[in-house]
Parts: C-alpha cells; structure tokens; sequence
C-alpha cells in the first residue's frame, strides 16, 4: 500500500472509530455525563502518556507548559475541548444524537466564520453560499422547532473555537492533548473523589459513583482513553500522508455515522424541519468541499510551474 492509501485508511478508521461514538456513549447512558467526562479525561491521561513514554518524548510536556504563553494557550484549549465532550456526552445520553452530529455537519462552516474574524481570512463567494445555507438551515430549524439547535451550536463552536487555540499551540497533536488532560485531570479527579469519597450527587440528585462497583461499567469507563487518543493518532498520521481536502471531505464520514445511528439504531425523532435543514447542510457542505478541492488542485497547478521553471528564472 502507498503512502497515500495508508494515509487513507487512517483517516478513514479515525472517523469511523469517532462515528460510532454514540454506541459506546449510550452504554453508559446510565452514568451522570460529568463522571464519564472525568473518567475520559484522566484515562486519556494514561494513554497519551503511556504513548509519550514509549516514544520518549514525556520532557515535551515540560517544555510546553513552562512557558507561561503556551500553558495559558493549552488551558484555554482544554476548557474548550471539555465543554465539547461534555455536551457531545450529555447529547448523546439524553436522546440528541441528531442534534450532536447536526453539531459536526457544520462545524466546517462555524470554522470558515472564525477564519474570517480571527485571521481575516477573504470570504469568497463558494464561503458566502456555503455559510449562508448553513445559518438558514439553523434559523429554519430555530423556527420550526421552537428553540435553536444549542447543543448543535455548543459542540460546532466550541471545536471551532478549540481548532482556532491549537494553531497557536508550538506541539504536535499528541503532545498538546497530553498536555490539555494533564491541566483537566486534577479537576477530574477532585470530582470522582467527591463522588465516591463524599457522595457528590451532582446533577442527577443522587449518587451514582459507578466505577468498582460494575466490572463492565469500570472496563468502558477505562476504553474511553484508547477511544479519545486512538483516533487521534490516526487522524495526526493520516495528515502528514494525504492532502487536507482529502482529510476534509472523509471528515463528513464522522457525522454522518452519527446521523444514521440516531435514527436508525436510536430512533431518534427526525421532523420535517430537520428533512429540510439537513439538506440544506448537505448542500452547503458540498459547495465548500468542491472550492476546497479546486483551491487545492489550483495550488498543486502552481506549485508544479514553478518547479519546471528553468533556474535563472526562479
């Protein structure tokens, strides 16, 4: 297999592993979502630096947080990216996987609107159409429904907002996730111990500390470290092989999974207003990733005239 097709195959078993998160979530649809998100920060913990360790690479972590820029810059981010799982685990358990991968569907296009007010990036007319579609798709459904898709909104803008900090983060995908865990996972901790320790009730007004009690409840709770750090993994090997319109387009694969569990496996209601937003998503998605691709080709284009060039020219 070519480079090309390894990198493939890896973006593909990243967004089929994140696609078919809602099972794995809806099996511990019985535990309160701020323990799961506990649980998943501080085994996330464990593997990545598990990984860390095996690569030799753990003095990373220092180097990254001792510079007090970079450590505020990486516990903004893991604020952002627990306020994505936490309402991704909440969505999940509380029968809106529509609304979750709805969520996802149009993350992109949330990422397009902060490109153009964080870095002032030109919004050219492909963006203008695809956006548009997007917010008529939300204020269709924000009408039809009675109230906005929030959870939608929630989970698009805070990966939005999460994928704007790591641009700034000077670390490889593994090194800063470890990183963002390591600041959560005090927290985490505090949390379980008042759950187990002191009988925290949290927001279900009981207490339902799970993990010791069950051994296939305390084996899923622990899976949710591999599950958060092997598609990454995958996803960070995939992007050094293929072109990022190719990671873009099988991205989708991510939500679309979503979609056709809750609706297929779930149940999950799906109305006439959604029957019309969706494709309404759809098609907006399509018109980005086409200009995506033409971008791409028209840079590819340039970048081989340039290299024929004869040398007294370049």
């Amino acid at each position: 297999m070519t480079e090309a097709g390894k990198g493939v195959a890896a973006v593909v078993g990243a967004c089929v592993i994140w696609g078919l998160g809602p099972i794995y979530y809806k099996l511990l649809d019985h535990v309160p979502p701020l323990e799961v998100l506990a649980h998943r920060s501080l085994w996330s913990l464990v593997f990545f630096g598990g990984v860390l360790i095996a690569q030799r690479r753990l003095a990373e972590i220092v180097r990254l947080l001792r510079r007090p820029a970079w450590a505020g810059l990486v516990a903004l981010a893991a604020t952002t990216i627990s306020i994505n799982w936490f309402f991704y685990i909440y969505a999940i358990q509380t029968g809106r996987t529509v609304e979750a991968s709805l969520g996802y569907y149009i993350f992109p296009l949330v990422s397009v609107m902060l490109g153009v007010i964080v870095y002032r990036e030109a919004l050219g007319a492909a963006k203008v159409v695809a956006v548009a579609l997007a917010a008529l798709a939300v204020a269709l459904l924000t009408w039809g429904l009675g109230a906005a898709p929030r959870i939608s909104l929630v989970l698009a803008f805070s990966f939005g907002c999460y994928g704007v900090l790591k641009k700034y983060i000077d670390a490889g995908p593994v090194v800063s996730v470890t990183a963002e865990v390591l600041l959560l996972a005090p927290l985490a901790a505090m949390w379980l111990w008042g759950v187990h320790v002191l009988g925290w009730t949290g927001l279900v007004g009981r207490n339902l500390a799970t993990f010791g009690t069950s051994l296939s409840d305390s084996l899923l709770l622990m899976a949710s470290g591999p599950l958060t750090g092997l598609p990454l993994i995958l996803f960070s090997y995939a992007s050094r092989r293929v072109t990022m319109a190719t990671v873009g387009l099988v991205q989708y694969l991510n939500p679309t999974l979503q979609f056709l569990i809750a609706t297929l496996i779930f149940a999950e209601p799906f109305t006439p207003w959604h029957a019309v937003a969706f494709p309404l998503i759809w098609v907006a998605l399509a018109i980005y990733s086409l200009w995506a691709l033409a971008q791409e080709r028209s840079a590819r284009r340039a970048s081989r005239s340039a290299s024929t060039l004869p040398s007294e020219v370049k």
